[in-house]
């Protein structure tokens, strides 16, 4: 019997590119068995985000964006006190740090740190964050990611271990460019604390060290809240696009004062909290509510994208 008259043999699916659902990403085996994720293997997938999140062009132009602001705040105060005049009011917060810049470099720190937290900061995060998920659906790679063994709970846990290093070094990116300008442009020395004590250099360093850790930390609700929306939708950038608008409509909620009763619960209500930092003895309450307020927003949001990711069918 010839082969065009033989039964027709029965077609089977195309395993090239299978949706990936809740239950399918565990199923690649190798030929001793079941795969599992080791703790190296686990390791390898932390470093292998952080590598290409950090090796992005749009990354390096942010952080790129975020050195800029120090020098051109520098160069601005140089230039406007170069005939021996005065800038800022003097004040204890938020950009007023700037009245202190020509007694001492180090105060380009705290000046930088507050000038870019409102929106420079944030905006950072909220593009890489929305960018964590959604943006490797818009790749196609997703799916490719989630039939390895790693599971859906450590590939969430490795994008926002990838934020929260992200917003360390785009604090970390603000504060080493302000102290390199400060030193070149002004002189530095003893720090008088906003409380009108007097503490050495190295003091007022360590000082500066902690406040920058504390900024990073205040960026831990936003950067779980951009990781949840990056989990709502397959477009990179309309999850960027998102959690930018977010960040805008909450900042200017928080700056209308008929709403003063909600901006206790609005994430960004405690960020220059930090400031508190530089008091002798220092100012623990904003402080610690700013750093409860974070991880109440990083627990839900956090969650929230949890109970999402591990539940939605991925088909790019």
């Amino acid at each position: 019997m010839s082969r065009a008259d033989s039964p027709a043999e029965p077609q089977t699916e195309s395993r090239a590119d299978p949706p990936v659902g809740p239950q399918t990403e565990s199923r690649a085996e190798s030929p001793g068995g079941p795969r599992t994720a080791g703790p190296l293997w686990t390791l390898g997938l932390f470093r292998s985000e952080l590598v290409v999140t950090f090796r992005r062009w749009r990354t390096l132009a942010l952080l790129a964006v975020l050195a800029a602001v120090p020098i051109v705040v520098g160069i601005a105060v140089r230039v406007e006190t170069s005939d021996g005049g005065s800038i800022g009011d003097g004040g204890g917060e938020g950009p007023a740090f700037i009245s202190q810049v020509t007694n001492n470099g180090l105060f380009l720190v705290f000046t930088s740190l507050a000038a870019t937290l409102p929106f420079f900061l944030p905006m950072a995060i909220g593009v890489v964050a929305g960018d964590a998920v959604a943006g490797e659906a818009a790749a196609g790679t997703l799916r490719y990611l989630l039939v390895a063994p790693a599971g859906r709970t450590r590939l969430l846990l490795a994008k926002l271990t990838t934020v929260l290093a992200f917003c360390l070094a785009a604090t970390m990116t603000v504060a080493v460019s302000a102290l390199v300008t400060g030193a070149l442009l002004f002189p530095t020395g003893e720090v008088t604390l906003l409380s009108g004590t007097t503490v050495s250099f190295g003091h007022g360093l360590l000082r500066a060290v902690a406040i920058a850790a504390v900024v990073a930390l205040s960026l831990l609700g936003l950067a779980a809240l951009g990781l949840f929306v990056s989990t709502l939708t397959n477009s990179g950038i309309a999850a960027m696009a998102a959690t930018v608008g977010l960040l805008i409509t909450v900042q200017i909620l928080n700056a209308i004062p008929q709403l003063d009763a909600f901006h206790p619960f609005l994430f960004p209500n405690y960020w220059l909290s930090f400031a508190d930092l530089l008091r002798d003895p220092v100012y623990w309450d904003d402080i610690l509510k700013n750093l409860g307020l974070q991880a109440l927003y990083a627990g839900v949001f956090g969650s929230a994208a949890w109970a999402r990711f591990t539940n939605r069918d991925v088909t790019a």
